[in-house]
């Protein structure tokens, strides 16, 4: 599946367990010789009365609390599973809650609430105000990129204030703001641009993942930040490289929704052994079949 370009593996683990080895993940998710993939999700069944749990692993086959896009298309199958608008998914991140927007495969999650203090996001040393932090990369008196935002959505996030998001090489800096000992659980790095009162352009290098076409939780970090430091209001359009997300961070609560599209790719059965995988055949030539 795929939420603007982010693409998951889904297994169903909710009868049946699937449990992978960190070297088969690398195996599945290498674009080369496996299916590839920016995170592989397996449901399960939940502990907390929630429709199914949902557990991540990225492409570099670590675990991981939170996966916007990837609650989309989960939420999207259950609600089609259930014949229901509305469906709960548990995460380690906590419960969220996906729900019918009223268009085709259009998803809004409930992503809860964002956190800032510094021992939340986490951070590795105390810092007081978290709307920019004091981090750089570069030459002191001219660095490339300075004083972040940051945010936990589930996850760890950093994002970075530019004029123009193509102007620089996120695939060279991501990896090193990814693994600076500021972060001591690595962290999502963003650069965002304002374009408007109510809209953002992003790019994301994902912790685990590296550069995606989407991030959920990215858009809604980089969504709050702009918003807590006034370059937009609590309502945006975020225009990722896959597409644009709405996100709205609502007063009344304090809880952030997201707001995007979802695609089945295809399904097909992996074998437990080899790791091959045969695909099922389209809905349209199983339906000329029958």
């Amino acid at each position: 599946m795929n939420g603007l370009g982010n693409d998951f593996l889904v297994f169903d683990a909710r009868r049946d367990p699937v449990r992978l080895t960190a070297d088969e993940i690398l195996r599945l998710a290498d674009r080369k010789t496996g299916i590839g993939f920016d995170q592989m999700i397996t449901l399960e069944p939940s502990g907390a009365g929630a429709d199914a749990f949902m557990r991540i692993h990225n492409a570099d086959s670590s675990e991981v609390s939170a996966c916007g896009n990837a609650t989309r298309c989960v939420g999207w199958l259950l609600m089609q599973e259930k014949d229901s608008a509305a469906a709960t998914i548990e995460t380690r991140a906590g419960l969220l809650y996906a729900s019918d927007a009223g268009e085709p495969e259009l998803i809004t999650v409930d992503m809860g609430e964002p956190k800032f203090d510094w021992r939340d996001i986490p951070l590795a040393e105390e810092f007081h105000d978290t709307r920019a932090i004091e981090l750089q990369i570069g030459p002191i008196d001219a660095p490339i990129l300075h004083s972040p935002a940051v945010v936990n959505m589930g996850n760890p996030h950093a994002i970075f204030w530019v004029d123009d998001v193509e102007a620089y090489d996120l695939a060279k800096l991501g990896p090193m703001l990814e693994h600076h000992p500021i972060f001591p659980e690595r962290a999502n790095i963003s650069l965002a641009q304002v374009t408007g009162p109510d809209s953002l352009i992003l790019k994301v290098w994902e912790r685990g993942a590296g550069l995606t076409r989407a991030c959920g939780t990215g858009a809604c970090a980089a969504a709050v930040a702009a918003a807590r430091t006034r370059r937009t209001g609590r309502r945006v359009r975020v225009t990722l490289p896959g597409g644009d997300l709405v996100i709205t961070w609502r007063e009344s609560d304090n809880h952030v929704m997201m707001t995007g599209p979802v695609e089945t790719d295809f399904t097909g059965t992996i074998d437990r052994d080899t790791l091959a995988v045969t695909l099922d055949p389209p809905a349209s030539v199983r339906g000329a079949a029958e």
